[in-house]
C-alpha cells in the first residue's frame, strides 16, 4: 500500500518506515487481504498481473505464487522506500517506481489488475481507475480492496469520535481518511464510471491487530498530520480515553484485536 500519489519529489518517506511496515503491518493486519483479494480476482496460473500500491509487495508476492511457472506479476508504487523493501523481500519479482495516475504500461498489458488499501489515498481516484481500466486487456480483471465505511468499524468509529471531542473537528478528518472509499454504492459507481462492468461488490470480515492499546494509538494518530496539531496534553487525553473505548477489543495480554470490514469491488473491462 502507497499512502500518496504525489510527486516523488514532494512525497517520500525514510526507509525505516518502509521496514517497520514490512515487519509489523503485514502480518498485523495487510497479510489477510492478499489472497481474499487474488481470490476474488481470480488470479491463476499463467496470467499477468500487476499490483497498483504494492508497497513491500506483499499482494505481489501472493500473485506470484499463484500465477506460477509461467505468470508474470508486477508491482508498482510512487514509494521508492517501500519498492526497496519489496525488491529485497522477493528480489525474483520485478518492482517498478511510477505513478498510479499515469501507470508506466502500455494498453492492455495485463490480464489482472490489483489494488489493496490504496485507492482511498491517491487524489484523483477516478484517473487511477481509468488507468488500470486502461492497462487491462479486454475482458481482464481489475479488483480492489479498501476499508468499510467507518460507522462499520465497532473498534474505530468510538476511537474517531472519542479523539474528536478531545482535538477538535479536524481530528475526525484526518483520522477518518482511510475510511473514505468504503461505501460500496459509490465505489460501485466510480468504478464503472471509469469504464468497468462491476460483477462482484461485497464486505468481507477481517481483524485489525495492535500489540498494545498505546501501540493502536500511535499508530492512528502519528500517521496523520494530527500530532503536529494537538498538545501534549490532548495526545495523552487521547491515549487514556483509547483504553475506555477499545477496552472490549483488549485481550488478556494487552493486545488489541478488532473485527474490521472492508469493502471488495471486481470489475471487467468489456
Amino acid at each position: 500500500m502507497t499512502t500518496s500519489d504525489e510527486s516523488p519529489e514532494s512525497f517520500r518517506i525514510p526507509i525505516e518506515t518502509a521496514e517497520f511496515y514490512e515487519s509489523a503491518f503485514v502480518p498485523a493486519f495487510f497479510a489477510q487481504w492478499a489472497p481474499i483479494l487474488c481470490d476474488a480476482a481470480g488470479v491463476a496460473p499463467g496470467r499477468r498481473v500487476l499490483d497498483v500500491g504494492c508497497g513491500t509487495g506483499i499482494v505481489t508476492r501472493t500473485a506470484a505464487d499463484l500465477v506460477a511457472p509461467d505468470g508474470i506479476v508486477l508491482g508498482v508504487d510512487l514509494n521508492e522506500a517501500m519498492l526497496t523493501v519489496a525488491r529485497r523481500v522477493r528480489p525474483d519479482i520485478e518492482f517498478r517506481q511510477g505513478d498510479a495516475g499515469t501507470l508506466p504500461f502500455p494498453d492492455e498489458s495485463f490480464d489482472t489488475v490489483l489494488c489493496q488499501m490504496a485507492l482511498m489515498f491517491f487524489p484523483d481516484r477516478f484517473r487511477a481507475l481509468r488507468e488500470m481500466a486502461r492497462v487491462v486487456a479486454v475482458g481482464g480483471t481489475v479488483a480492489v480492496v479498501v476499508p468499510g465505511a467507518l460507522d462499520s468499524q465497532p473498534a474505530f468509529a468510538p476511537f474517531v469520535r472519542m479523539a474528536a471531542r478531545h482535538a477538535g473537528a479536524e481530528a475526525t478528518s484526518l483520522l477518518s481518511t482511510y475510511f473514505v472509499c468504503g461505501d460500496i454504492e459509490e465505489l460501485t459507481d466510480l468504478v464503472e464510471s471509469a469504464g468497468l462492468r462491476v460483477t462482484t461488490a461485497r464486505t468481507h470480515p477481517g481483524t485489525y491487530r495492535a500489540s498494545s492499546v498505546d501501540a493502536f494509538v500511535t499508530t492512528e494518530v502519528e500517521s496523520t498530520p494530527l500530532l503536529e496539531r494537538i498538545s501534549d496534553d490532548v495526545y495523552g487525553r487521547i491515549r487514556a480515553g483509547a483504553h475506555d473505548v477499545l477496552a472490549p477489543f483488549t485481550t488478556s495480554d494487552g493486545s488489541v484485536e478488532a473485527p474490521f470490514e472492508c469493502t471488495i469491488v471486481v470489475a471487467r473491462r468489456q
